[in-house]
């Protein structure tokens, strides 16, 4: 039995030493230059009260251009965890992230499904209920929804 909702391959030690000390690293401040700033998304985001649901995806590295998909996010039982499932290369490929929820940060671990070899630790930042700014080492795994939504309708959402 899996750890996630989606009863699909589990993502190997989201709480590693590796994602701990990579979150120590990741400076993530939801600014309006961030490259997940603009609105690039296809799902729409007044729709979703909550971070929960559907979200336009993306990923890049340093040595490849971004890859566009979609993704669905769910909550924990405990709301203590999120788990992130997306594709990519118009569902060609897919993705798992499991990270912790620590306030607005969510810290974790990547996992292509695809290739269970590759791994990278996670760090994400809940901008509001329409962005999710997303760091792995080299790189950025975004998620986003079309329109804005002000950072206090979805304050402590995953608390409750």
């Amino acid at each position: 039995m899996s750890r996630n909702p989606f009863d699909i391959e589990d993502v190997p030690e989201p709480d590693g030493e590796d994602v701990k000390s990579f979150a120590t690293t990741v400076q993530l401040c939801g600014s309006g230059d961030d490259p997940n700033a603009a609105n690039w998304a296809d799902v729409p985001g007044e729709e979703h009260p909550s971070i929960e649901g559907r979200w336009s995806s993306r990923w890049n590295t340093h040595a490849l251009d971004w890859r566009v998909g979609h993704g669905d996010l769910r909550f924990a039982q405990r709301r203590d965890r999120v788990f992130i499932v997306f594709d990519w290369d118009d569902g060609a490929k897919h993705g798992l992230i499991e990270a912790r929820c620590d306030g607005e940060r969510l810290v974790g671990r990547y996992l292509n499904l695809d290739v269970p070899a590759i791994t990278r630790p996670w760090v994400g930042l809940i901008v509001d209920a329409t962005r999710i700014d997303g760091e792995i080492p080299g790189g950025r795994i975004d998620f986003r929804r079309s329109g804005t939504r002000r950072k206090r309708d979805v304050e402590n959402q995953h608390r409750t």
